[in-house]
């Protein structure tokens, strides 16, 4: 069913990416760019507090997970748009980390949360509409789908689909661990012992999500940040700082140059099948319910600051995240054959964050800092998916703590079946997740015509409002 799905999906699902970037791109810079969504003259929420919970929730534990794993395989394996880079050599460098920019970038962080949300933001503080998925349909349908039963379908899948897509980081987070407490103290990495980690983070997020978004998120967010900063930091003071910025430089004008190629390449099929197609469907499947989460807590905000921030800013500081992991892990995979590699041929993807980060001084410190910070991402996905879906299924805004909880819950027991289904691995994960984004991606095509209805509408809004507002008599005539 994955390869069906992939093959049939594929490259429907690559053009949607791109022209989503692009149609968001154009609207931030037109000027449209400066209406302010909703009915707040200022943002309700602060910039740091802002840009902490999208940063956190859109990067999520895969982001930790894949950022160490994706740019050594790449390296081992040059993509197939670098047809002329030879594996394990300094020339792979810069295609591995170019290729992980793609699938980390611009286009992904676009596609969940910019005309979609643009869309909900019209929809619900401009139309009175309640945050649902179907409500991105609202600019071409009105209210029809409000009692509808199609707009029950599309919300369910979309429900479907983005518990598809947090089940995920809590798998990869399962199997992280599962690996790295084998490693370090000895505990078996059993379907059963991942289970048992399953269960711990799945009670985490659920108090969370339980305690509210003032409470639990937005101290999550925070906390996220700070340890990622201060993390960050330390891999660049012990490890190989020169390399790390090097790198960064050309893989990031590289990416920029092969921007066009990488994202419209179909010339593999099956190597894109577990790559690009995969991880847009991932993203693809997270888009609506992503976008709900954006929108409640961007009130205030104008359109050209959500996109510049969501589109550009955040997959910057995303790929640079992923050179400093990446890059460490390719650096003394370059520097000692098979200190990176033989981990990961020996064990999977689950292996190269324990193998790089163990290179460099103070791992005995790192190592359990970064599962750390890892669990912390999972556990905001998880908490902030929960209260999206509380959302639609409720039709409230603010749904009560029971709800999100059930919801927490229920995503962990998803995993736990996934997690044995799979004996453990990720591939029942990763063709659970692309074969629910199917019916998303249709939904989330809708947004490439309802989103600039959406903008066009708020301008005409704002406008009517301008014109409408008394005007004041000059007293001298």
């Amino acid at each position: 069913m994955f390869s069906f799905v992939t093959a049939q999906f594929g490259a429907f699902w690559q053009w949607l990416m791109v022209v989503n970037f692009a149609l968001a791109l154009i609207i931030a810079v037109s000027r449209y760019g400066k209406i302010r969504m909703g009915a707040q003259p200022k943002p309700t929420i602060g910039t740091f507090r802002w840009l902490a919970m999208i940063m956190c929730t859109l990067l999520a534990g895969g982001g930790v997970f894949w950022s160490a794993a994706e740019p050594i395989y790449h390296f081992i394996t040059p993509p197939p748009s670098f047809p002329l880079a030879t594996g394990s050599t300094v020339d792979a460098v810069t295609p591995a980390l170019s290729q992980s920019f793609l699938h980390w970038g611009f286009l992904a962080w676009s596609v969940l949360g910019t005309l979609a949300t643009i869309v909900l933001m019209y929809a619900h503080y401009q139309a009175g509409v309640k945050l649902r998925p179907r409500a991105l349909l609202y600019p071409l349908l009105g209210t029809k789908l409000e009692n509808h039963w199609f707009g029950s379908v599309v919300d369910t899948c979309s429900v479907i689909a983005v518990a598809a897509g947090t089940i995920g980081p809590i798998g990869f987070l399962a199997s992280q661990l599962g690996y790295s407490l084998e490693s370090v103290v000895g505990l078996e990495n059993s379907v059963n012992n991942q289970l048992a980690i399953l269960a711990a983070v799945v009670a985490a997020y659920a108090m969370s999500a339980f305690s509210g978004m003032d409470k639990g998120l937005q101290w999550l967010s925070r906390v996220n940040v700070i340890g990622a900063f201060a993390l960050l930091m330390a891999m660049l003071v012990f490890g190989p700082t020169q390399f790390i910025f090097e790198q960064f430089g050309a893989a990031f004008g590289e990416y920029l140059h092969q921007l066009p190629t990488m994202s419209l390449n179909t010339s593999a099929p099956a190597w894109n099948a577990w790559w690009t197609w995969f991880f847009w469907g991932w993203f693809i499947g997270f888009a609506p319910m992503m976008a709900i989460f954006i929108a409640r807590i961007s009130e205030g905000r104008t359109i050209r600051e959500l996109i510049i921030t969501v589109a550009i800013g955040a997959p910057i500081v995303t790929n640079f995240w992923f050179t400093v992991l990446g890059g460490t892990g390719i650096f003394f995979e370059l520097q000692m054959p098979g200190s990176i590699s033989g981990p990961l041929e020996a064990a999977g993807l689950p292996a190269v964050l324990l193998a790089s980060l163990s290179q460099l001084p103070f791992s005995s410190v790192l190592v359990p800092a970064f599962l750390v910070l890892t669990t912390t991402f999972v556990v905001t996905t998880g908490d902030s998916m929960a209260y999206a879906i509380s959302m639609v299924v409720s039709g409230d805004s603010e749904p009560s703590k029971y709800q999100r909880l059930f919801w927490a819950i229920v995503m962990g027991c998803v995993a736990a079946v996934l997690l044995v289904a799979g004996d453990g691995g990720l591939n029942a994960l990763q063709s659970f997740i692309v074969i629910t984004a199917v019916p998303v991606s249709l939904l989330v095509a809708a947004t490439l015509i309802t989103g600039p209805m959406a903008v066009l509408r708020m301008n005409q809004q704002k406008n009517q409002q301008t014109w409408e507002e008394p005007q004041v008599v000059n007293s001298n005539y």
